[in-house]
């Protein structure tokens, strides 16, 4: 059976090593700093564009940042109409709601404004525009067929990367089940990283954001599947998060710390989309399923404890985190690697971040653990797999 699982974790590599070589050396064109929505807005009408779809939240629309974007737009001399009904883990309600106001006003591109959820939603409606208007057709890998229409990012929160990655996630409204929509053609054409947008995130969602893109930047490293040029991208974004997330919870102002977040965010990004991630996705994802846990949350909450199981096989790369964020000095490998999970824990405790989680009951560990486990074992390229006793127990360690 140890062979068998060896075998098995030498393919899931393989097979994700190929998977990333298939992957096109394109990012999006980039616009940084605090005007640079707007240059975006001017970017896309240089393009041709008359009438763009922007895809966003209530949220965002009742903050009036959208309203920012649309005036822009209009200076620029491009019409928007606003689809404001994403939610987080948007549907494939959502989504048809979102192809229909496309449809019904004429729009010849798409403008995600917003967090994953948004963005993951704006991938889709653009690639249904041009592939026959049917989303659940196009979940899985390399379906979309055509080249959606012209895509473009303007993330508002520093966490999630989805402004470089080439996957959305779609839900069932009635089971519940996510699909996975996974294609090179959905990466956006051009994006902004406005940190001006990000000024009014409060603390705990700043601290949530940003600890899923250490998770993704922490992933990313210690997977299998890592190569020099993701390593390179995912050392900056540790770096830049360990001495940026505590400014930006502190004073949401800081214009410095919340563009280097969000440049951190952008990083992980291209590293963890060209790697995959691991066993801490896995976990935060079911208590995602079963208590509605923000994403960036659970994945805190969850990372030292994964961390903690894979520090053998992963103790070079732990200790070489730690030299990146300059804890440990002196000490051997095995000492560096228990400093980095150690400044882990105490970076979480100076955002608010909490150890456990509250919602967790005892009764749910052995589904959360086998639903995990389905999710990652031959996967996700993981420095070492868990047993069911070993998820179970993991877990039960972030019991309150």
């Amino acid at each position: 059976m140890e062979a068998v699982k060896k075998a098995l974790h030498a393919f899931v590599i393989a097979l994700t090593r190929l998977f990333s070589s298939l992957l096109p050396d394109r990012v999006p064109v980039t616009f940084v700093g605090a005007d640079a929505s707007r240059e975006l807005c001017q970017a896309i009408a240089q393009t041709g564009a008359k009438k763009v779809l922007v895809v966003t939240d209530a949220d965002l629309v009742r903050l009036g940042l959208v309203a920012r974007i649309t005036a822009a737009l209009a200076d620029a001399g491009v019409e928007a109409s606003v689809y404001d009904g994403v939610e987080p883990d948007p549907t494939f309600d959502q989504v048809g709601e979102g192809y229909a106001r496309l449809v019904r006003d004429g729009c010849g591109a798409v403008l995600a404004v917003g967090g994953g959820s948004p963005m993951d939603a704006a991938k889709v409606i653009a690639a249904m525009a041009t592939n026959g208007g049917d989303a659940q057709k196009l979940a899985g890998m390399f379906r979309v067929r055509k080249p959606p229409l012209p895509l473009y990012a303007i993330p508002t929160t520093a966490g999630t990367g989805s402004e470089v990655t080439l996957a959305a996630v779609v839900s069932d409204s009635k089971t519940h089940v996510k699909s996975f929509v996974v294609d090179p053609k959905i990466l956006p054409a051009m994006a902004a990283l406005d940190p001006s947008l990000m000024t009014g995130l409060p603390p705990h969602i700043t601290a949530a954001t940003g600890m899923d893109a250490l998770t993704h930047a922490v992933e990313s490293y210690i997977a299998k599947t890592s190569t020099p040029r993701t390593e390179g991208w995912a050392t900056a974004a540790v770096k830049m998060i360990f001495e940026n997330l505590p400014k930006a919870c502190a004073d949401g102002t800081d214009l410095e710390a919340r563009k280097a977040m969000a440049l951190a965010s952008y990083y992980a990004g291209l590293a963890f989309t060209r790697t995959s991630v691991g066993y801490v996705h896995a976990i935060a994802h079911t208590f995602g399923a079963f208590y509605r846990t923000p994403h960036g949350r659970a994945n805190a909450i969850v990372l030292p404890h994964v961390l903690e199981f894979s520090k053998g096989p992963a103790r070079d790369r732990l200790a070489a985190l730690a030299d990146v964020v300059g804890v440990g000095r002196g000490g051997g490998p095995e000492a560096k690697a228990q400093a980095f999970i150690d400044a882990v824990r105490e970076l979480m405790a100076r955002i608010d971040i909490p150890s456990t989680l509250a919602d967790l009951r005892e009764e749910d560990v052995a589904p959360i653990a086998r639903q995990a486990l389905a999710e990652a074992t031959f996967n996700y390229p993981v420095p070492r797999y868990m047993t069911r006793p070993e998820a179970e127990g993991l877990i039960r360690r972030i019991l309150a």
